[in-house]
C-alpha cells in the first residue's frame, strides 16, 4: 500500500509533464529568442555576469551548476524559440539568482549533496541486507534508514529550491516582457508540472522511509 500510490501518480505526472513537454515545445515565441538567449538576458537583468550558459546532451537534462556556476541547457532548450525552451531557460536562471542571493535553501541542498552522493551508491545494498538479516543483524537496517532519511531529507529540501526558482522565472518573463500573456500562462503550467514531478518524488521517498521503519519497528515487537 505505502508504494502503489505513490507509484501511481509517478507515473501520471511523469506522463503528463512528458506529454505538455512535447506540446509547449511546438509552441513558438512571438518573439523568436533561443532559450540561450533568453537565459542570457535574464543573468544580465539580474545582475549576473560570472555564469555560463552552455548546451548539454540529453533531453530535459537542464540544470544549474552552483560548483563551476554553468546553466546547462538540453539542445532542444538552447536552440529552441519555444513557450517550452523560454520556461525552463528562465527556470534554470532562477537557481542561478538564488545562488547570486544566497537563498538559504539551495545553500542547505547544495551541503548535503556529497554526503547523499556518496550514500546513493551502495545505499539500496544495506537496505537489502537490513531486511534480509533483520533477525540476526537488525542494527544494519537502521543504518539503512538513517542514511536514507538522508535522501527524504534531500527531496523535501529541493520542493521550496525548485518552486522558488520558478516563482523568479516566471515574475521575470512577466516584468521583462519576454512572453506576452498566453505566452506566460503556457509558461505558468509547463514549469506547474515539471515541478510536480519533485513533489511525486518525494511523496515516494516518504513512503520507502515508512515502510522501512516499518520493517524494523516489527523486528523490536
Amino acid at each position: 500500500m505505502y508504494f502503489i500510490i505513490p507509484l501511481a501518480l509517478s507515473f501520471y505526472v511523469s506522463w503528463r509533464f512528458k506529454s505538455k513537454a512535447k506540446k509547449y515545445s511546438e509552441i513558438g515565441l512571438s518573439n523568436h529568442m533561443t532559450g540561450a538567449e533568453i537565459a542570457q538576458q535574464m543573468l544580465n537583468d539580474n545582475g549576473i555576469y560570472d555564469v555560463k550558459i552552455v548546451s548539454a546532451d540529453g533531453q530535459l537534462s537542464d540544470h544549474y551548476n552552483p560548483q563551476n556556476k554553468t546553466v546547462n541547457l538540453s539542445q532542444d532548450v538552447y536552440y529552441g524559440r519555444s513557450v517550452l525552451a523560454a520556461a525552463v531557460a528562465a527556470h534554470e536562471c532562477g537557481h542561478a539568482v538564488q545562488h547570486a542571493k544566497a537563498y538559504a535553501w539551495l545553500n542547505f541542498r547544495s551541503a548535503i549533496v556529497p554526503i547523499v552522493s556518496v550514500t546513493s551508491g551502495y545505499l539500496q545494498w544495506i537496505l537489502l541486507g537490513g531486511v534480509l538479516l533483520i533477525n540476526t543483524f537488525p542494527a544494519l537496517l537502521l543504518i539503512g534508514i538513517v542514511l536514507f532519511s538522508l535522501t527524504t531529507l534531500f527531496s523535501l529540501i529541493t520542493l521550496p529550491v525548485e518552486f522558488d526558482a520558478s516563482s523568479r522565472a516566471l515574475a521575470w518573463l512577466d516584468t521583462s516582457g519576454i512572453v506576452r500573456k498566453d505566452e506566460h500562462e503556457l509558461s505558468k503550467d509547463a514549469l506547474r508540472w515539471a515541478a510536480s514531478t519533485y513533489v511525486v518524488a518525494a511523496i515516494a521517498s516518504i513512503a520507502t522511509l515508512l515502510y522501512y521503519l516499518q520493517i524494523y519497528a516489527g523486528r523490536r515487537d
